[in-house]
C-alpha cells in the first residue's frame, strides 16, 4: 500500500490521532494504518472515550530501530559539492545494517535529488519544514527522536552556525535544536572558511555542546587551486564513525585467554552410508563461541557436521566422529577454559562396513555397539594441559537435577551445564534453551537455575559468569 495523505481533519481528530500514536510508540501514518484495520475487523474504539484516558496517560520514548532491530539513523545531507558522497554514504551505512532516513536542506538540492537519496535509503526523503503530510503530526520532531543517531554530512560552515546560535528557520536546523539524540557532523568546506574564527569558534561550542565531528580532512578542493584542511571525511570514514557511536566496543574480560569449545553431534558410521546420531543442532555450542569471542578471547571451536556458518573470528575445526572430536581436543590444548557443549554420540559399531549393508534373509545384520571414547571426562581427568575451567553439559529427557548431579560427579568437571531436551521442549534444534548451571561450592554442589532464554542469551550470561571466574582466579 502506499503511504496515506492525511488532510482536513477537526482539532480532536488530531489530537486523538497524535495521542493515539504517541501512546504506541508509532507514526501517525502508522496508527491510521492500524485504526482502519481495527474498523475492518470491527473492532475500533469510539474517538470521544478514548481521547480522555489517552491524554492522561504518559507518551513512551518512540521507536528508534527498524523491524528488524537495526539501528536508525536521521541523515541530514547539507549544501556543498560533497553532498554527492552523502549518496555513498548511505549506502556504506546500508552495508552495515543500518537503517536510513534523509533530510535535504534546500541547498543540498542542487547537487544531489530527493530521488537518488530515496532510491538509495528505501525510505521517503524531506526536505520541507512546512510539508502538509509529515507536519501535521509534528514531523520535525519524529525525524529528530525516532533515530538512535543524526549525521549532518557535509555539514556546511553555514549549518554548524545555525546550531551553535540555535536558529531552527528550515527542517535541518529544527530536527537539530529539537534533537535528543547523539549528533555527528562531517564538516566540509573550502580551507580559508574552516579555518575563519567564526567557524572555529562554532565548532568548538558544538563540541562544548556534546556534538561529535570526524573530519575535515586534507586534500584537493573543488575549487581548482584550492588545497587544505576542509575536505568532508570520506563516506567509509563517516560510516565507521556512526557504527562505532551505535555499537560501542563491548569490554573484553577474556582477551588474552583461550577458550576451546565443542558443538553440534557426532557422527558414527555404521557403513558408508548410515551413521549413528542425534539431533543436536549445534546451535548452543556456536552461540558460546561467539559470545567468547566477542569477550576478546582466543576460541576454538571444534564441531560435528552442522549447517551453521563459522562465527567470525574463530578458529574452527569440523569433525566427523567422536574419536576425531577428541584427537582436536587434545591437539587444541593447553587452554585456559575448555566447554564441552557438543552432543557426542555415547556409542559406535564396533566393526565399520566398507561396504553398504544389504537385507539378508537371516533378517537385520547384527550391530555390535561400542563405548565412544568420554571427551570431557578425559580432559577433565588430565595431569597435564589440564584446563584450569572445565565445563560439561548435561542433555537429559527426564529427571534432569538428578542425574546431571550423577554426571557432575562422574566427570570430574568444574561446572555442568544441564538442559532438558525432551522432545516437547524444541531445545534440540530449536533457538530457546532452558539451562540450569552446577558448580561446586566446597562439599556441596549449588544448582543456579536460569529462565528460559534465547540460545545467544544464554551463551552471553555462561560467558560473564566465566569472564568473573576466571577473572577472579586469574
Amino acid at each position: 500500500m502506499a503511504s496515506l495523505t492525511i488532510r482536513k481533519l477537526d482539532d480532536t481528530l488530531k489530537a486523538y490521532l497524535r495521542l493515539r500514536s504517541a501512546k504506541n510508540g508509532r507514526s501517525v501514518e502508522e496508527e491510521v494504518r492500524v485504526i482502519l484495520r481495527e474498523l475492518s475487523e470491527g473492532r475500533a474504539e469510539p474517538v470521544e472515550a478514548s481521547v480522555p484516558a489517552l491524554a492522561a496517560a504518559p507518551a513512551p520514548a518512540p521507536r528508534a530501530t527498524g523491524a528488524a532491530g537495526e539501528p536508525r539513523i536521521t541523515l541530514i545531507i547539507g549544501g556543498g559539492i560533497a553532498a554527492y558522497k552523502a549518496l555513498d554514504l548511505i549506502r556504506r551505512l546500508k552495508e552495515r545494517r543500518i537503517q536510513v532516513r534523509c533530510v535535504l536542506t534546500k541547498a543540498a538540492q542542487q547537487f544531489v535529488t530527493p530521488l537518488a537519496a530515496s532510491a538509495l535509503s528505501h525510505e521517503r526523503v524531506y526536505s520541507d519544514l512546512f510539508d502538509a503530510e509529515s507536519e501535521f503530526d509534528a514531523g520535525h520532531i519524529r525525524l529528530a527522536r525516532e533515530c538512535d543517531l543524526i549525521v549532518v554530512a557535509p555539514a556546511t560552515a553555514d549549518l554548524m552556525a545555525k546550531m551553535a546560535q540555535g536558529h531552527a528557520d528550515d527542517l535541518a536546523s529544527a530536527i537539530l535544536l529539537a534533537a535528543n539524540r547523539p549528533i555527528l557532523l562531517a564538516p566540509a568546506m573550502n580551507p580559508l572558511m574552516w579555518n575563519n574564527p567564526a567557524t572555529r569558534r562554532n565548532v568548538l561550542q558544538l563540541r562544548r555542546d556534546g556534538i561529535h565531528t570526524v573530519g575535515p580532512n586534507a586534500g584537493e578542493m573543488a575549487e581548482a587551486g584550492e588545497a587544505g584542511v576542509g575536505r568532508m571525511a570520506e563516506p567509509t570514514e563517516i560510516a565507521a564513525a556512526a557504527d562505532h557511536m551505535l555499537r560501542p566496543p563491548q569490554p573484553r574480560p577474556l582477551a588474552g585467554k583461550r577458550v576451546l569449545i565443542t558443538a553440534g553431534p557426532t557422527h558414527e558410521a555404521i557403513d558408508p552410508v548410515r551413521y549413528i546420531a542425534n539431533r543436536s543442532s549445534g546451535k548452543q555450542g556456536f552461540a558460546i563461541a561467539a559470545a567468547a569471542r566477542a569477550a576478546g578471547a582466543d576460541v576454538v571451536l571444534v564441531t560435528g557436521p552442522v549447517e551453521l556458518h563459522d562465527p567470525p573470528g574463530v578458529s574452527v575445526m569440523r569433525v566427523e566422529s567422536a574419536r576425531d572430536m577428541l584427537h582436536r581436543v587434545e591437539a587444541a590444548l593447553p587452554a585456559d577454559v575448555a566447554i564441552f557443549a557438543a552432543a557426542v554420540a555415547d556409542w559406535r559399531v564396533a566393526t565399520e562396513g566398507t561396504q553398504k549393508l544389504k537385507k539378508t534373509a537371516a533378517g537385520m545384520p547384527p550391530l555390535q555397539l561400542v563405548e565412544n571414547p568420554d571427551i570431557l571426562a578425559t580432559i577433565s581427568k588430565l595431569k597435564d594441559k589440564r584446563p584450569p575451567l572445565v565445563i560439561g553439559f548435561a542433555a537429559e529427557t527426564e529427571h534432569l537435577i538428578e542425574n546431571a548431579k550423577a554426571k557432575f560427579a562422574r566427570k570430574g568437571c568444574d561446572w555442568i551445564v544441564a538442559n532438558d531436551v525432551s522432545p516437547a521442549t524444541g531445545v534440540m534444534g530449536g533457538d530457546r534453551n532452558t539451562v540450569h548451571l552446577l558448580a561446586r561450592d566446597g562439599k556441596e554442589v549449588t544448582v543456579d537455575s536460569w529462565p528460559v532464554m534465547t540460545k545467544e542469551e544464554v551463551a552471553a550470561a555462561l560467558v560473564s559468569r566465566i569472564a568473573r571466574t576466571v577473572g577472579a582466579t586469574s
